[in-house]
């Protein structure tokens, strides 16, 4: 069975488009063969800065021949009818055959479709991948029709097998297929002929190109290790850094330079950051003191100087970029120094959003919130706020307008430099996190109060404008947001209790949005609301409070009406805070998704009060989920299920709710009475281990009554011919619904 080489040549790729086009590459042309109906036992796409590469091993000598017989019109069909019939099959009348069957005589045609070789299959597909390649950016040249990455120069296709190998002809714009590659642009640049895919490796290797970008990095990075080891130092690992070089070299040559030690003293986050955006330059550190001091850089080739002339020039390069990182830290020292002052004057004049105020507008809203949560989570106010405020005033430095990546660590910097105590200045580094799902999240309780208000803030003030996340829309980032927000609270085991914080922010948000149209007295009575909500911890009642207070003080205080703002807000945002808070059940659930945890599961705890608190959900969450999968747990949520069922059904048929009454004087069974007992006892240990929010201990409680439960259900009869017994019946059906969902609604388990 003969093998498939292709290798599209060009100009060079850009590094972060090659490993997805090499997958392109595999993924299309297979497609196309298998669609041919050509079977390959195995595949493989390469790339290069210069070249896409697939080999296809084990492929058919050619498609198989197809058989069909197809049913046509009935003999006294009109003729056009039989016309289309043959140019359908591709067939004449007189080979069709005449054919009785139940509903008349109809033609059958014979169609048989012939197997092509490979070759002639290849010819067609592969031109047809090329031509329909998805770039993710493409372009044309010369006077060709062509879109490609970069200007494509040569086509390698060839089949081999082990009696030779073949070139597979077809033409692509004026680029005729062919058997001959280039080697490395520089160090052996003259065209060569390949056989197989084999031939093809060895020879390129020999013209100073490595086809594995996997090869490439391994190679770089063990090089640079032991550079880097020779001289008492190490590697800072780059993960990013290495894929995107190792895209930028057919033939990697490892150097290692010094940077210049006027720029040593640099934090080592900046030296790292400018290399690796502008040099592509790894980071080379000293263990015992943390400072970078050597880079790595990886050259296309080798020289007769081994590097000493690409080093001179890149180290002569970065002396002058650092130089610029050198004056931006210096600056911004200096105005760190004096109290950051202008930084906040600046920050005044920046948008947040068109509807959301400035940057220091928002500051101003965190570090008020900040203040609300401090006392939660055991923190000073004071602190909280003086943090919240510091926080984001790097934003207007020069060194973060460069390097964006750098804001909130360059932050934590500038305030040390201004003298804040290190609990304070770390709160601008660690406010942001978490940035992914990898990354740490804060547990500082100062980094901790000012993270989540700064999350809380941008999630209710784009509540309070309309701008949710849409299907896969999220530009504002919000389902990060809300996720950093439950990892912190689980992370730290914080009990929080959103609500206050989300309704606070709301009205603070409905304050700033609309002050300039507001009437008199409107905003003042707004922030009555909001001192009530610190007081109430809810906004209900804390509206309510205002509004009489509004009414019995008389004619002088706001309108309170249909269209007045207080109105308006008082309408709208339980509703907002309800449909936000929902929205943080939604990433819960999907964070809870990696335990193990069923969304059912969830459902069922978050029916229950204090669904606000995401660790109480989780704590519930976690100990029903422990609890179902236990024999006892499947078989005690079968009896409530069962119990629920039927005391629904008579409540239904009769008209009247059976919550009350039963008496253990009316029990006729020995089954009946054991679970009265059962049930009396549940309660009494139930109600202590909810209360001390031990959940495990409260299942365990529940897990006693399975059997009592089992043993009622087959030994009684629930609908029996005493009413006074029936209705006694449903009442302790009604006593085992009520035990059972004390932990949880159940009604909402699945199964």
């Amino acid at each position: 069975m003969p093998d498939l080489l292709l290798e599209l040549f060009s100009e060079e790729i850009p590094a972060r488009m090659q490993a997805r086009a090499a997958d392109d590459l595999k993924r299309l042309a297979t497609d196309e063969l298998v669609e041919a109906g050509l079977t390959y036992a195995s595949a493989g796409a390469f790339s290069t800065p210069r070249r896409l590469v697939l080999t296809v091993e084990g492929l058919a000598e050619a498609s198989p021949t197809f058989r069909e017989e197809r049913r046509g019109p009935r003999a006294d069909a009109p003729e056009k009818a039989l016309e289309g019939f043959l140019r359908a099959t591709g067939t004449t009348k007189d080979a069709l055959e005449l054919r009785e069957e139940k509903k008349g005589r109809f033609y059958v045609a014979q169609v048989v479709k012939e197997g092509r070789p490979a070759a002639e299959i290849i010819a067609e597909a592969i031109p047809q991948v090329i031509r329909s390649f998805p770039w993710p950016k493409s372009m044309r040249w010369g006077a060709g029709a062509l879109r490609w990455v970069r200007p494509l120069h040569r086509i390698v296709c060839v089949l081999s097998a082990e009696d030779g190998a073949e070139i597979v002809p077809f033409d692509v714009d004026g680029i005729v297929a062919g058997n001959h590659t280039e080697g490395h642009r520089f160090m052996a640049p003259e065209p060569f002929s390949v056989s197989s895919f084999a031939d093809y490796e060895t020879k390129l290797k020999r013209a100073f190109v490595v086809l594995s970008a996997e090869e490439r990095a391994a190679h770089i990075w063990e090089d640079a290790g032991n550079l880097a080891f020779a001289a008492g130092l190490e590697p800072v690992a780059d993960k990013g850094l290495l894929a995107e070089v190792s895209g930028l070299v057919e033939w990697p040559v490892v150097l290692m330079g010094r940077i210049g030690t006027a720029f040593l003293d640099l934090p080592p986050e900046v030296l790292q950051t400018s290399m690796r955006e502008h040099q592509k330059f790894f980071s080379v550190r000293n263990p015992k003191t943390g400072r970078i001091e050597r880079f790595i850089t990886v050259a296309n080739r080798e020289t007769a100087d081994h590097g000493a002339t690409i080093l001179a020039g890149n180290e002569k390069v970065l002396s002058a970029r650092l130089s610029d990182a050198r004056f931006f830290w210096e600056n911004d020292l200096r105005i760190a120094r004096d109290g950051m002052e202008p930084w906040a004057d600046q920050l005044r004049n920046v948008t947040f959003h068109a509807r959301l105020g400035t940057q220091a507008e928002r500051i101003d809203r965190i570090a008020r919130l900040a203040r609300e949560i401090a006392p939660v989570l055991g923190t000073n106010p004071d602190d909280a706020d003086r943090a919240a405020r510091i926080a984001k005033l790097d934003l207007s430095s020069e060194m973060v307008y460069e390097f964006p990546e750098l804001q909130g660590l360059m932050g934590r910097y500038y305030a040390e430099a201004a003298g804040f105590p290190a609990e304070i200045a770390a709160v601008a580094q660690d406010h942001y996190a978490p940035l992914g799902p990898s990354d740490a999240v804060p547990d500082a309780p100062l980094s901790v109060t000012v993270a989540l208000a700064d999350k809380l803030d941008t999630l209710t003030g784009f509540w309070a404008i309309d701008e949710k996340p849409t299907g896969s829309k999220d530009p504002y980032a919000l389902r990060r947001a809300a996720l950093g927000v439950i990892r912190i609270l689980l992370g730290n085991g914080l009990r929080v209790n959103l609500d206050r914080f989300i309704d606070s922010q709301l009205v603070k948000h409905k304050i700033a949005l609309n002050r300039a149209e507001a009437k008199e007295g409107e905003i003042a009575a707004l922030e009555e609301v909001l001192e009530e909500i610190a007081d109430h911890g809810v906004f209900g009642a804390a509206f309510e409070t205002v509004m009489e207070a509004i009414r019995k003080n008389g004619k002088d205080q706001p309108q309170t009406g249909e269209g007045s703002l207080l109105r308006s807000v008082g309408d709208l945002v339980p509703d907002l805070s309800t449909d936000l808070l929902a929205f943080f059940h939604d990433r819960l659930k999907v964070h809870l998704k990696g335990e193990g945890l069923r969304h059912d599961v969830i459902d069922a705890c978050l029916a229950m009060p204090g669904h606000d608190d995401l660790s109480l959900i989780v704590m519930r969450a976690r100990a029903l989920g422990g609890f179902l999968v236990t024999e006892d747990g499947e078989n005690l949520l079968q009896g409530y299920k069962r119990a629920a069922n039927i005391l629904a059904q008579a409540e239904a048929a009769d008209g009247v709710e059976y919550r009350y009454g039963a008496d253990v004087k009316f029990a006729e069974t020995e089954e009946e009475r054991a679970l009265f007992a059962a049930l009396e006892r549940a309660e009494g240990a139930i109600g202590p281990a909810l209360k001390a929010e031990d959940f495990a201990a409260a299942m365990t409680e529940m897990a006693h009554l399975r059997g009592p439960i089992d043993a009622f259900f087959e030994a009684v009869k629930v609908n029996a011919d005493s009413q006074i017994v029936r209705r006694n019946r449903l009442n302790l059906l009604h006593r085992i619904v009520e035990t059972c969902t004390q932990i949880a609604d159940l009604g909402r388990i699945e199964g």
